[in-house]
This record gives structure tokens, C-alpha cells and sequence, in this order.
């Protein structure tokens, strides 16, 4: 049930109301056709936030994060571009097989996670968003996300784990949203990742999207990588396939590349090796906060499972270091904020912790080759 919200309850309560009922396990194939943004009234992000805090009353607040300013001495003529990266745990993987022994159930119910998720959202204020396992993409997001501007891409996984849970809502996959008054789609491609030239259940969206300030062209990827140990080898081949297609989509590096994505792989696998040495010379932007700015955080996912305590880094979001400057990045949740029931809890929707960052062009871009 819906929280009473006395005598405000509003147009917009009721939209965001609907997204709770979902009937998209039979609808979800009739789905892929969107509606037309036009015909659907636009969102204050305020009076949506506002809701989500009334639907989260009874929780504990969101956790304070801060920016850590890393402006380098090159001046800029634009607004920064935020970028944010986010595996948001898919609900019926959350309430279905992941076995977090210490959540409880009562903090996974999507009435209150879906508000945790879109409160995170708003409060960020991303440009583009790139998230993984999303299983209501046509429920929730994509009818929400569009009334606030934002143009939508989902591609599903071929064969979804969500699949095997009673009451699911359809596949999980990859989404990429981008705020249309910042930039004009010019070219989208989903694709299907290979590995030894086999085709895999794991899935990419690379989008070339111009800046409308600048008029200048960047490519913005997301993607999630096939998850568990013994895998590495496959991630690898993945991760090849997935650079050579974002090779040829960004003409060999002539077009600036930001990569988001859980990859399910730490540091020190091959599949990190291949982005850190690639020819379209990316860098991964959050190994910038640490002190030597060479080394990725601690941690970008920390839960806890029948098998044990999980706490890996997992969560990437890569860029073109000739082409864009790093300006800013959200810094992590502390150990003690995360709690020794770690996540996801009541405070925090998922196992992942969400990457943003603010992006510049580098006005001489071709120098830096």
C-alpha cells in the first residue's frame, strides 16, 4: 500500500503510484514500443523527490557523500558533463537469488527501494545515467525518467536470471538515459557481446552523442560483464569484443569514449588490463581519488551471502584521457556509513554503490595522442 500523504495527494503522487503495480511480466514484450515523451507531462525533480521522501518517511536518511574536487589547471568554457554509473540490483535478484543473509526482506520491498534508487537519482543530478540489472525499466523507469527530460534506451539480457523467479517483472539488462535538452542522439548501437566468437547472455548500449554547448561528438557506453569467479577468461574475451566495437564506433579513438559499467572483475584481472591498455588510451576515473591517483578504491560493492562477506571492486566508469578531463568525482561510502550488515539495507537500495562524475572536454585534445 501506498503511504497516506493527507491532503497532497497529487497528479504526481498517483503517476508515481501506478509505477507500484506493475503487470509488466505479461506486458513487457508489448513494451518495446515507447510511449511518445510527448504526450506526457513533464516532472518537476523537486516535487518528485519530495514524493519519494513522504514514500520513505519511516526509513533512515540517505547517507551524506561528497564531491572531491579534481580540477587539473586546464580552464574550461562549459558546464561539466555528470556522469553516473550504477548497478542497481535487480528486484527479483534482490528478493529472488542473491541470499543477502543479513538484509531484511522488509528493506528489498520495491514500493521503497524503487524510491531509494530515483531519491539517489535526483539527488545527483546526472546528465547521463548509466545502470545495470534493471528489471522495470517499463514500469518505472523509463515513464518517470522520461517526464523529467531524459530520452531512454533499454537493452535486455537474451536470457535474464530474473527468469527463474516466481513474480518476476521481466528481464534485467542494461539502460542508458541522457538528458535531451544537453544532447542529440546521433548514433545507438546495442550490442551482444562474443566471446571466442560466440555470442553471449551479457549485452552493451555505446550511444555518440553531441554536445549541444559545445557541438563537440562523445561516445557513452554501459555495460555489465558476466559475474562469478572462474569466469575471468570469458570477461576477458568480452571485454575484447566490447573494445572493438567501440574502436570502430569512435573511428579509432577520434571521438572521446566514456565506458560505465560493472564489470565484474577487480583490478587484477585481464579484462582491467585490457581497458587500462587499450589503443583508445582509456583511464579509469575513480583511481583519481586515491592519493598516488594509480590505485581503484577499496571497494565498489560490499554484501554479505550464505558463503561469506563479499567485498570487491567492481564498478568502472573509463574515459578518453587526451579528450576529457576529469573535474570532480563522488567520493565512497565509509565503512562505518555501510554498517556491519553492509548492503543493501534500509539506508541503501543496493549491493553496489553508485560511481558519478563530472566531465570536461579538453580543448586540445589531439596534443595529448
Amino acid at each position: 500500500a501506498a503511504c497516506s500523504m493527507g491532503n497532497s495527494t497529487s497528479r504526481l503522487y498517483s503517476a508515481l503510484a501506478k509505477t507500484l503495480s506493475s503487470s509488466a511480466v505479461s506486458q513487457h514484450q508489448d513494451c518495446l514500443e515507447q510511449p511518445d515523451p510527448a504526450q506526457l507531462d513533464p516532472i518537476d525533480p523537486k516535487d518528485l523527490l519530495e514524493e519519494c521522501q513522504m514514500v520513505l518517511q519511516k526509513r533512515p536518511p540517505r547517507f551524506q557523500r561528497d564531491f572531491v574536487d579534481l580540477k587539473t589547471s586546464t580552464a574550461t568554457n562549459h558546464r561539466p558533463i555528470r556522469v553516473m554509473q550504477w548497478n542497481i540490483l535487480a528486484q527479483a535478484l534482490g528478493e529472488g537469488k542473491d541470499n543477502f543473509v543479513q538484509c531484511p526482506m522488509e528493506a528489498l520491498k520495491w514500493e521503497e527501494r524503487k524510491c531509494l534508487i530515483l531519491e539517489e537519482i535526483l539527488a545527483y543530478k546526472p546528465d547521463i545515467l548509466c545502470l545495470q540489472e534493471v528489471d522495470h525499466y517499463f514500469d518505472t523507469f523509463e515513464p518517470l525518467l522520461s517526464r523529467l527530460g531524459y530520452q531512454c534506451t533499454f537493452f535486455p539480457k537474451p536470457w535474464s536470471p530474473c527468469l527463474d523467479v516466481e513474480q518476476n517483472n521481466g528481464p534485467d539488462g542494461c539502460a542508458l538515459f541522457f538528458l535531451k535538452d544537453r544532447f542529440e542522439l546521433i548514433n545507438s548501437a546495442n550490442i551482444r557481446l562474443t566471446a571466442m566468437k560466440l555470442k553471449t547472455n551479457q549485452v552493451a548500449i555505446a550511444q555518440t552523442l553531441k554536445c549541444s554547448e559545445t557541438g563537440r561528438l562523445f561516445c557513452i557506453a554501459v555495460t555489465h560483464l558476466k559475474a562469478r569467479t572462474g569466469w575471468e577468461r570469458f570477461r576477458s574475451a568480452q571485454g575484447c569484443d566490447l573494445l572493438q566495437n567501440l574502436k570502430s564506433i569512435t573511428q579509432g579513438a577520434k571521438i572521446p569514449l566514456i565506458v560505465c559499467g560493472d564489470f565484474n572483475a577487480e583490478p587484477t584481472e585481464e579484462v582491467y588490463r585490457e581497458f587500462s591498455n587499450s589503443s583508445l588510451n582509456l583511464n579509469s576515473a575513480y583511481k583519481l581519488l586515491s592519493p598516488d591517483g594509480q590505485s581503484e578504491p577499496p571497494y565498489t560493492t560490499w554484501k554479505i551471502r550464505p558463503s561469506g562477506e563479499c567485498r570487491h571492486t567492481l564498478d568502472y566508469i573509463w574515459y578518453s584521457q587526451h579528450a576529457l578531463n576529469v573535474n570532480s568525482a563522488l567520493g565512497l561510502l565509509t565503512e562505518e556509513q555501510i554498517g556491519p550488515n553492509r548492503l543493501p539495507s534500509f539506508n541503501y537500495p543496493s549491493d553496489h554503490l553508485s560511481l558519478v562524475c563530472d566531465f570536461s572536454f579538453n580543448p586540445d585534445p589531439d596534443r595529448l595522442l
